[in-house]
């Protein structure tokens, strides 16, 4: 079994920050890409900020400039800075990864159950 396990979501003001932590446990063997995606009510789920295992990232043009996405590979743990918030960023965030549980098993992707964010005006 694989869990993603998110944490640090809440309400903050505009213009707050907050930091969103996910954490990967179980049997794994290797972890390629970690991603943070959200989705508001009545919209569809949308890719926020990817990491891969290198280190290389990308980002919604939407939060260009004011999120950092960064991963402990020690950790299995993939963190979602968020500053300057805005009203529009609010949602339910939700961790992704592609996992590969054994040398012998293909890569899966795998969810978290997502933490609610909050912003308001």
């Amino acid at each position: 079994q694989v869990q993603l396990v998110e944490s640090g979501g809440g309400l903050v003001q505009a213009g707050g920050s907050l930091r969103l932590s996910c954490a990967a446990s179980g049997s794994i063997f290797s972890i390629n890409a970690m991603d943070w995606y959200r989705q508001a009510p009545g919209k569809q789920r949308e890719l926020v900020a990817a990491v891969t295992s290198g280190g290389s990232t990308n980002y919604a043009d939407s939060v260009k400039g004011r999120f950092t996405i960064s991963r402990d590979n020690a950790k299995n743990t993939v963190y979602l800075q968020m500053n300057s918030l805005k009203p529009e960023d609010t949602g339910n965030y939700y961790c992704h990864a592609l996992i590969k549980r054994s040398l012998v098993t293909a890569i899966r992707d795998y969810w978290g159950q997502g933490t609610q964010v909050t912003v308001s005006s």
